[in-house]
């Protein structure tokens, strides 16, 4: 497997082959990390994935980068929205991060920037959604670099403990 790195800035500004975006079901673009993935890469972000909506909760879709080279590719997927934790909210978010990178690999991804996904408007709790992340990046070691992109102090400080533990005592997520 290669590396996991923890980062706090702007998504968009990663040097990766493949950057991941929060997206909702239209793939049209929205508020937070998707919305500054789509003004960054221009509205030909938002053509192409009007072509391939809807997108189902927990799939993942990729469209050009557009505007956003050297990225190749932006990978959109749909987070789950937080229901209190007993509507499978655990496994769609998982499903979110392993889609995306098995998506990423048949690209020819090296490298991959994740958002933290489903924490912002969907208010997927921050420590719970890293917890998910460091997990499924982990089980599926098929892409060389990965980056967890935080955009907060909060989320930056889940995501590198989960990512230190490393072993996944005591979680469980699926």
């Amino acid at each position: 497997m290669g590396t996991i790195e923890v980062v706090l800035g702007d998504i968009t500004a990663e040097r990766v082959d493949v950057i991941v975006t929060a997206a909702n079901e239209s793939l049209l673009g929205g508020g937070g990390v998707d919305g500054a993935i789509h003004r960054a890469a221009g509205p030909a972000l938002a053509e192409a994935g009007a072509e391939l909506a809807p997108c189902e909760p927990g799939r993942a879709v990729a469209t050009p980068a557009f505007g956003l080279a050297p990225v190749k590719h932006v990978i959109h997927t749909v987070g789950p929205v937080w229901e209190g934790g007993d509507r499978g909210e655990d496994e769609v978010l998982t499903s979110c991060y392993l889609s995306s990178l098995r998506l990423a690999a048949e690209l020819g991804a090296e490298s991959i920037a994740f958002p933290a996904i489903a924490t912002g408007v969907y208010g997927f709790p921050a420590q719970r959604a890293a917890r998910i992340a460091a997990r499924a990046v982990r089980s599926l070691p098929i892409i060389d670099r990965i980056r967890l992109v935080a955009f907060d102090e909060e989320t930056f400080e889940a995501l590198t403990t989960a990512v230190a533990l490393g072993d996944d005592r005591g979680w469980s997520v699926p």
